[in-house]
């Protein structure tokens, strides 16, 4: 069964350190009077090494450590619920941010097959709900409450770096790994709670720091950022100098079927998505991985899988098919996971390649729309 522990509070009204990029943070430590090097120290104890205090940093003078212990937290955010599912393959944390929004962030464990290592992948939110009001997504029917900041953004990946990295250490311990495979988190996606490109700018920062070689060091090819369709923010990502992955949700062939479910669509058709999507892949000459998800008798007949075949058979791209998963809002039943795979053979007939993702964490509402329940839950 899954395992649900409750976590003592512990809050800190001190500004978070994780709030300043690089360029901020050696600004500051200037005007202190310290050499540049005490940056490059500092973000490497915060980042790399994962320090959660100022006084482990033994490297830094103690004047220094207290100075920023007085001004500075490292994050602010607070860990009230953490939750295992039952294969232990996926953890879910509820955070409570300084102003009480709620906000979760998932931990899914792949074991290494004959074609990849294995790999642990950190799910990251971007914003307290979401103003896009996808109907079969949780998250979407909380409605947007704000933006996170690029520093509640990384703060969720470093506490599943910690976790990550505990685990490593326990299985060297028991003798099951060695110490040259240590890797604590291999991959991010945007794909929590809310919009990634209605955040664009603390997004992109939060990558930044994340892929910086002298942090976490997360490469670029293994960060993937989630969109609903967002045109001007999938062209204005197109160009960045960060080689990431987009991820589409689609979710319907055709503009009737979209609008019913994804609001966005009115504003941006089909259309204008998969031209805005040509665009990315022409500019990164990378592929894109489109997200559909089955929604039984609504977009998962044999004519729906036609009708996104013709649409896809031009573009570069993956499909990720997904089985609703439940939520407790609207009318959706699963689609079954035969009736998955005639879909996936119907769009194989148009050179469309797919693949029926096997969900993890539905036991502990982490799947995808499901990060609201809990949430909603301790609020009320």
């Amino acid at each position: 069964m899954a395992i649900e522990e409750n976590i003592p509070i512990i809050s800190s009204n001190l500004a978070s350190i994780l709030e300043l990029s690089k360029g901020q943070l050696l600004a500051s430590l200037e005007t202190l009077g310290q050499p540049k090097y005490r940056a490059e120290q500092l973000w490497r104890a915060i980042y790399r090494e994962g320090r959660t205090s100022f006084e482990d940093m033994t490297n830094l003078s103690k004047d220094l450590r207290g100075v920023l212990s007085q001004n500075y937290s490292i994050g602010n955010a607070i860990t009230v619920l953490s939750k295992q599912s039952a294969d232990a393959s996926t953890d879910k944390i509820l955070f409570k941010l300084p102003d009480g929004e709620l906000i979760e962030t998932v931990l899914m464990r792949y074991e290494a097959d004959g074609h990849r290592r294995g790999r642990k992948t950190v799910c990251v939110s971007t914003q307290a709900g979401c103003a896009l009001g996808c109907t079969f997504c949780a998250t979407g029917q909380q409605g947007f409450r704000r933006n996170l900041t690029t520093g509640e953004i990384t703060e969720q990946v470093l506490t599943m770096e910690r976790l990550a990295r505990s685990e490593d250490e326990k299985e060297i311990e028991a003798g099951t790994r060695s110490r040259g495979e240590l890797q604590g988190v291999t991959n991010v996606v945007f794909m929590g709670m809310g919009e990634p490109l209605a955040n664009y700018e603390n997004m992109m920062e939060a990558i930044r720091i994340l892929n910086d070689p002298k942090g976490i060091g997360i490469g670029a090819r293994h960060i993937t950022v989630s969109t609903v369709g967002l045109v001007p923010g999938i062209e204005k990502l197109a160009t960045e100098d960060v080689q990431i992955n987009l991820a589409v949700s689609l979710h319907a062939p055709d503009n009737e079927t979209r609008s019913e479910t994804m609001p966005v669509n009115k504003r941006y058709p089909i259309e204008q998505l998969i031209e805005a999507c040509q665009y990315f892949v022409k500019k990164t000459n990378r592929r894109i991985f489109i997200e559909y998800v089955l929604l039984k008798g609504q977009n998962d007949t044999p004519l729906h899988a036609s009708k996104l075949g013709r649409v896809l058979k031009d573009l570069l791209c993956h499909v990720n098919l997904i089985p609703v998963n439940p939520t407790g809002e609207g009318p959706y039943r699963r689609t079954e996971y035969r009736e998955a795979q005639r879909f996936q053979s119907d769009l194989k007939k148009f050179n469309v390649p797919s693949t029926v993702r096997m969900e993890k964490g539905i036991d502990i509402d982490a799947g995808c729309g499901q990060l609201r329940d809990r949430a909603l839950a301790l609020e009320n």
